[in-house]
């Protein structure tokens, strides 16, 4: 198929001129590939996490432990998504090396260099025990927010902890899909 700039361009859904690498507080979704359940499964209300779920939970309390810039507050990991709410700090160390014209860089104290470091390595470490990189981890991109106020960010945080409570009704539970086709990840364990 020949490329074709206006079905195959990828049309990004952040804000057009907003820094992401600014201070402030963000809600992020990242969901798993086809919203294949591979995290665990809610019972009674609650998530229990398998060992791919706790590889996720692992790497996302890691990433504040290796980023100075990054805080982490209220998270989840569902059977095939995680919302967490992302804080970015300034220090007095930041340096924030400009892109040259025309390359493309994350900034590295970005909201998109932190998902794509923990995408990445979450995937480089399901990949190492499964030995198989042929179905994704990941959906491509990930779904984020800015909060604003603290009226906002309590909500957003109810929204979180109320997560698994509304497992049966949520439009990611593959229960809820017409056409949903499971893919299941061969794993030793």
């Amino acid at each position: 198929m020949k490329y074709d700039p206006e079905r195959h361009h990828r049309r990004s859904i952040r804000l057009k001129e907003y820094d992401y690498s600014q201070p402030g507080l963000y809600f992020v979704t990242l969901c798993t590939y086809r919203q294949q359940c591979w995290f665990g499964e809610i019972q009674q209300a609650q998530i229990h996490l398998n060992q791919i779920g706790k590889i996720v939970a692992g790497e996302w309390l890691r990433s504040a432990q290796i980023r100075p810039t990054l805080q982490l507050d209220e998270w989840i990991i569902m059977p095939n998504h995680l919302h967490g709410i992302v804080g970015i700090v300034a220090t007095e160390s930041d340096i924030v090396k400009q892109p040259k014209p025309h390359e493309f860089r994350r900034s590295p104290n970005s909201l998109s260099s932190f998902i794509a470091g923990f995408k990445g390595s979450v995937t480089r470490q399901i990949n190492q025990i499964r030995e198989n990189t042929a179905i994704p981890i990941w959906q491509r991109n990930y779904y984020e927010s800015i909060i604003r106020d603290e009226n906002a960010l309590d909500k957003i945080r109810d929204y979180i902890r109320n997560n698994p409570h509304q497992w049966e009704k949520d439009p990611d539970n593959p229960q809820n899909l017409q056409q949903f086709q499971e893919e299941l990840l061969e794993l030793p364990f």
